[in-house]
């Protein structure tokens, strides 16, 4: 089968489409034919190698454990092991396999029952390969520390980007008045998934403005956690979902004597695979939050597909629709 496959650290031109040996399936596996995949801040960091701790996972001098990236999939099961009992062949599913397979930039991948759910029958394979860490990061990140009421004041750090499509759209959803911040370029984007009031990051600084918020959802994470602070409410909350890892760890020693402090709670919000899929999903079907595709690439253009990533311009997901010969 083919595969795009890394065996160094470094730029995307270190991304190769190979043929490589078709997995097969475990005795709790089940073999996915992908149609689509889709590239999240954790497949660029595995790929560049930075921060330096993402070795951990891999290896630390070259990519060892992984070399094929990928961990949002949607595609439809081929064969499964002895031990499946939720699945059969010929069903669509889609899901996130960063709990130990990756692999999604290929033809073919092995993943484990609790790493997939059904495709929802109204959205196309590449939409459901949008879905999985970018939406579930963006629900648990309104959701987990506090219950969104209608008329609450919620800002997204961040808010054209994978998880703040979702979390623009979640939250206008619950009936919370959304502010979002941006770039100029991706405005109009965010105006038109819902948010109430946008802000341009290269314009004006949401933290120095007077303005106090009950959520901040932030993707970005890239002030200081005292400054977002006084951007919140007497007893509003701060989350962060992802960004610099230097700004993130602000928060485990001050961010939690803050918390202890006063009624203003600050908070990390760790990724959970799957968790809550088909709460999201229910979303999802009702038509109040659809996936945003900035464009979609063919596994053959994978590198390209993520220099484009790397740029940051992009709005929503980024997604690798995988052709295969056999595939109408």
């Amino acid at each position: 089968m083919k595969a795009i496959v890394y065996t160094q650290y470094g730029t995307p031109d270190v991304l190769e489409l190979n043929e490589v040996e078709k997995p097969e399936p475990k005795d709790d596996e089940v073999l996915i034919k992908v149609h689509s995949a889709s590239i999240n801040s954790w497949d660029w960091e595995m790929l560049t190698g930075r921060p330096l701790e993402y070795r951990l996972f891999s290896g630390i001098l070259r990519p060892k454990k992984t070399r094929i990236l990928g961990c949002d999939v949607a595609g439809v099961i081929e064969a499964v092991g002895t031990n499946i009992q939720q699945f059969h062949p010929g069903d669509e599913v889609f899901g996130d396999l960063c709990e130990g397979h990756w692999g999604g930039f290929a033809e073919y991948v092995c993943a484990c029952e609790n790493e997939l759910t059904l495709k929802p029958p109204g959205i196309s394979f590449e939409e459901a390969a949008a879905i999985p860490q970018a939406g579930l990061l963006a629900l648990h990140g309104l959701c987990d520390k506090t219950e969104i009421k209608p008329g609450q004041r919620v800002l997204i750090n961040g808010a054209c980007g994978g998880v703040g499509t979702f979390a623009i759209q979640i939250a206008k959803s619950f009936g919370a008045e959304v502010t979002g911040v941006d770039c100029t370029g991706k405005l109009d984007m965010m105006k038109s998934l819902g948010a109430d009031h946008l802000i341009d990051y290269t314009k004006e600084d949401f933290t120095k403005n007077g303005k106090c918020y009950d959520l901040i959802l932030d993707v970005k994470t890239d002030r200081s956690i005292f400054d977002y602070r006084r951007a919140l409410s007497s007893d509003g909350n701060y989350v962060t979902v992802g960004g610099k890892s230097s700004r993130i760890l602000q928060l485990v020693f001050p961010g939690l004597l803050i918390s202890r402090m006063s009624r203003k709670k600050l908070a990390i919000i760790m990724h959970k695979p799957n968790k809550d899929i088909h709460s999201l999903n229910a979303l999802i079907e009702s038509g109040k939050v659809r996936p945003v595709i900035d464009r979609c690439f063919p596994l053959s253009d994978t590198a390209e597909a993520f220099k484009y990533f790397g740029e940051g311009r992009f709005k929503g997901k980024v997604v690798i629709a995988v052709k295969q010969d056999n595939q109408t």
